[in-house]
């Protein structure tokens, strides 16, 4: 369907697109629904928290070391069977965590297979299959719209396993959420992206090898990788630490997790919007305004003062520049890389986002313990910003790089 759905029928487009969203908002919702377990499952067999979060964290880790692994893997037999096998993974993963009785067996199935499965059936490879499928002018908005979806999905999906705990038990819940995983299935039908292969050429020719040695003796490639461990640092962190921050404001509760809520639901349109300006605006540039409006949007926060309002704004602020990094990333490693090796150069980039939400996530413990604040954190955070927009200064985004002929 690649070249060929994108010069067919418009409704062969929409119905590639359509199930890549869905299919993109099923495996990000289902992933952040986690979370919501940790106090029955606990409370179920007296197990820390700290032991459950340390399950989940190494998910984090896993999906993180292993996406370039299983971008490859896509690379050689298409995208479409590696999102169905990681659905199979995700259904094995978490049955097994809805039968484990021990912290050791629960770590294994939450945190290896379960870190296995969601880079294989996640936001990576689907984007990469979409690029490959679709027109140069079609590309920057299905990015934008599957990211999109992956944010619409954590907003449905959650409150609704969150209902089945409430109604059905954590145990059914989870059961109920493993055959979800299945629907992912069906979904990635249309994402036959072998068929996308290069023509003959220099590009068909070169090999995983190659292409991994022309990324990493470019410098582009590196400015990619250090924008997106600051986009993993903002996004851990906040997602981590903001009800923490608001608790320690003295706001209610509610407004710490109102504010998570609103982040999900604007970054829905900052997506969209991001994929469309994708099409029109050099990327570069669009990326360097995006890590600097959040530095001067966080350094407004941290001097401003605190209400259920001014966070509600930031909230929703912070959410248009969410996720909205994805689109023009992923569309400067298709310039600049090519499409043969895309899934491959992208999970190298990813990896990078995922170590930037690990060091998020526990600096931003870390330095509350040490302080008793998060202002250090938030310095570090409007730091870190400016020196992502910084470094997208030098990215090139000019036209496709020609690709040397294999000898």
């Amino acid at each position: 369907m690649s070249v060929t759905a994108a010069r067919g029928p418009a409704v062969a487009v929409g119905v590639l697109i359509g199930c890549g969203v869905v299919c993109a908002a099923l495996a990000m919702g289902l992933r952040q629904s986690f979370g919501l377990f940790l106090a029955p499952m606990t409370a179920a067999h007296a197990w820390s928290a700290s032991g459950f979060a340390f399950a989940i964290a190494l998910q984090v880790l896993v999906n993180g070391i292993s996406q370039p692994i299983w971008g490859q893997v896509a690379d050689r037999i298409g995208g479409r069977k590696v999102i169905m096998l990681g659905a199979l993974l995700q259904l094995i993963g978490v049955l097994g965590m809805a039968l484990s009785d021990g912290l050791p067996l629960f770590t294994f199935f939450a945190g290896l297979v379960m870190g296995f499965a969601v880079s294989a059936a996640g936001m990576p490879v689907i984007m990469a299959s979409l690029t490959r499928l679709l027109p140069e002018a079609q590309r920057g908005r299905a990015t934008g719209l599957g990211t999109a979806g992956s944010s619409f999905g954590q907003f449905l999906v959650v409150p609704l396993v969150q209902l089945g705990i409430s109604g059905l038990g954590w145990q059914a819940a989870l059961v109920a959420v493993a055959l979800a995983s299945l629907l992912m299935i069906p979904l990635a039908l249309p994402l036959n992206d072998t068929q996308a292969r290069p023509a003959a050429g220099a590009a068909a020719e070169q090999t995983a090898g190659e292409a991994l040695r022309l990324a990493l003796r470019t410098p582009t490639f590196w400015f990619l990788c250090c924008g997106f461990f600051v986009c993993g640092l903002h996004v851990s962190f906040l997602a981590i630490h903001l009800p923490g921050f608001v608790a320690s404001c003295h706001l209610p509760v509610a407004v710490g997790a109102g504010a998570i809520s609103l982040i999900g639901l604007f970054n829905v349109a900052g997506s969209l919007i991001a994929g469309e300006l994708s099409t029109r605006w050099k990327r570069r540039e669009l990326l360097v305004g995006i890590y600097a409006a959040r530095g001067v949007v966080m350094a407004i926060f941290l001097f401003a003062e605190k209400t259920t309002a001014s966070v509600l704004i930031f909230s929703a602020v912070m959410g248009i520049l969410w996720l909205s990094t994805v689109p023009p990333t992923v569309a400067l490693c298709a310039r600049n890389f090519g499409m043969r090796w895309l899934a491959t150069i992208f999970g190298l980039v990813f990896l990078a986002h995922q170590v930037g939400g690990f060091t998020g996530a526990w600096l931003g413990g870390l330095v509350f313990d040490r302080t008793g604040s998060y202002d250090l954190m938030w310095t570090i955070s409007i730091l870190a910003a400016a020196f992502a927009a910084l470094v997208h200064m030098p990215v090139k985004d000019g036209p496709p790089r020609a690709l040397p002929a294999t000898a």
